[in-house]
């Protein structure tokens, strides 16, 4: 059976779940319930493109899977209640955020000292920015494992800038990855771009809001209130 046709179906309805999480009002239920949906259908995703990647040999795709089920997994752990097994999830995410990091900036390396110039196709800068996110991330799986877990605005926006990133991967790999599949009146790079680089214009956006000004003081009691396993 081929995986081509649950990846489209995944990558379509995490695109959309993910837009509509990021900005519906946050710890309500559209959020909670679309980002749910958003975790299910990355993961979907993830693991589809990493699977036919491998098959295919398409190292960048690899890493673009792999990074996007890092952040997403991480992100959604970041919210769960911590429990028994919290720390080991902690020492598993550290290292699996350093391995990819590492791994990014070998491929990109080798890709600029390549024939092509590129890392199947793909520029090594945005292997760069990938291998760059993972180390932010393992660095953020650090302070989470020396502190047993983040607490209030520090939480919330760890989850969000996860989610946001994953989010981007799926868009940046469909609006741009995928701009063959587009009809020539709207096959325009800058026209496409929109929809591919918002997710990071959104990840600032939020990152800014919950860490400089007073938005997660007035949303705290929705958070309290989620329920437990949601994604807040």
């Amino acid at each position: 059976m081929s995986l081509l046709p649950v990846h489209i179906v995944a990558g379509i309805t995490a695109i959309i779940s993910g837009f509509i999480a990021a900005f519906a009002l946050k710890g309500a239920d559209l959020h909670r319930k679309t980002g749910t949906v958003f975790v299910y259908a990355m993961l979907i995703l993830a693991f589809t493109g990493a699977t036919m990647a491998f098959i295919k040999h398409q190292t960048g795709n690899l890493i673009g899977a792999s990074i996007a089920f890092y952040l997403v997994t991480t992100g959604l752990l970041t919210v769960r209640p911590r429990d028994k097994v919290a720390r080991s999830l902690d020492i598993a995410s550290l290292l699996i955020g350093t391995t990819l990091g590492i791994l990014c900036f070998k491929v990109a390396i080798d890709g600029v000292n390549s024939p092509s110039g590129t890392v199947g196709g793909i520029p090594p800068g945005m292997i760069f920015f990938f291998g760059t996110a993972a180390l932010l991330g393992a660095a953020g799986d650090m302070r989470v494992l020396l502190t047993g877990g983040l607490q209030g605005a520090h939480r919330i926006a760890r989850h969000l800038w996860r989610m946001c990133f994953a989010l981007f991967v799926a868009s940046g790999s469909f609006f741009l990855g995928q701009a063959k599949v587009f009809p020539k009146p709207i096959r325009i790079l800058p026209l496409l771009a929109i929809p591919a680089l918002l997710p990071l214009v959104l990840l600032i956006y939020w990152l800014a809001r919950v860490l400089f000004t007073k938005w997660y003081r007035r949303r705290a009691v929705s958070f309290k209130r989620a329920p437990v396993g949601s994604t807040a």
